[in-house]
């Protein structure tokens, strides 16, 4: 998969090198590394494609994890023209984006198919996929049965487009909040095609201590993963509550998280997810309260703490 998605990155690159005559080579340079770091772009959504270009090539990010759906940077049905463009402006700043954020839940629709298609085509090779839920009126095991089903669909049209969906763990009442469920879903599925985008923030809300054994099982399917921190806090009502904060800042154990990351040989597109305050921007607001300036700092502040605990552990980026 990763042999074949560089070939097909470089020449899509080489493709457009053709047309624009203004590609940074760091964009064929970028597409071996192992593990290229995003910026989950929702925080950046009130900016134009080519002013993201410029931060994320400023800052030294790879690439932009870019929103495919529904209030998204693109939408889903103008993907065909949407997508390309965004690729361009990055492109052309030097950047790229191997990874997307989709609500992809139904292999029969015409619109992900679009998708699918159009970001094979423009050589980006994963994709979060959309969010499952549990009927409440069938059995645990009966909801993992029925959405069997639409894993093995998502896999072979993966296949077709030779590009890979990723489920992303998430907590609470939904499907891959307990994480095991997702092993259910996925055991019986080729990890070169379709896995798991894994959120160790919202493992470890829902996992406490035990969100190790959860990583184990799922690592053989971990193809892209985030980078977030939370911590509890208790409200005034006097319930507890999640708080969001940059990373190394909460209460996920990223020593222990890289140390089993590398052990597990883990070779993925990592997203870092902004989630903490950042004036509205990080709700994905076409307008902020903070400064641009200031945003720009926490980008930077917390790409340097993942460069930073990579090299700690001895992970090549």
């Amino acid at each position: 998969m990763e042999r074949r998605n560089f070939i097909k990155s470089t020449a899509v690159t080489a493709a457009w090198a053709a047309t624009s005559g203004t590609l940074n080579a760091a964009v064929i340079s970028g597409s071996a590394k192992k593990r290229p770091i995003h910026v989950f772009t929702k925080c950046l959504q009130f900016l134009s494609f080519d002013e993201i270009a410029e931060i994320l090539a400023e800052q030294g990010f790879d690439g932009a994890d870019l929103t495919v759906r529904t209030n998204g940077q693109v939408l889903p049905e103008n993907v065909s023209t949407g997508l390309p463009k965004a690729l361009k402006a990055l492109r052309k700043a030097g950047v790229d984006s191997n990874m997307i954020v989709t609500e992809i839940s139904n292999p029969d629709d015409p619109v992900s198919n679009n998708i699918l298609k159009t970001m094979a085509d423009l050589g980006i090779g994963y994709y979060r996929m959309g969010y499952l839920d549990f009927d409440s009126k069938k059995s645990i095991p009966q909801n993992l049965d029925e959405h069997k089903i639409i894993f093995e669909k998502l896999e072979k049209l993966n296949r077709k487009y030779g590009i890979h969906g990723d489920y992303q763990n998430h907590s609470g009442t939904r499907v891959g909040g307990p994480v095991w469920d997702l092993y259910h879903l996925l055991k019986d599925r080729d990890p070169e095609f379709i896995g798991v985008q894994y959120d160790i923030r919202h493992a470890t809300v829902e996992g406490g201590v035990s969100w190790p054994l959860g990583l184990k099982l799922l690592a053989p399917w971990i193809k892209t993963t985030n980078v977030k921190d939370f911590v509890w806090v208790k409200a005034e009502n006097g319930k507890w509550q999640i708080k969001n904060v940059p990373p190394g800042e909460g209460m996920v154990d990223f020593n222990t998280y890289f140390e089993l990351y590398k052990s597990f040989n883990i070779e993925a597109p990592v997203s870092i997810h902004y989630e903490y305050d950042l004036g509205g921007a990080e709700h994905g607001n076409n307008t902020t309260t903070m400064s641009l300036d200031k945003i720009k700092k926490f980008l930077v502040s917390d790409l340097l703490f993942l460069k930073n605990k990579f090299k700690e552990t001895g992970i090549e980026e």
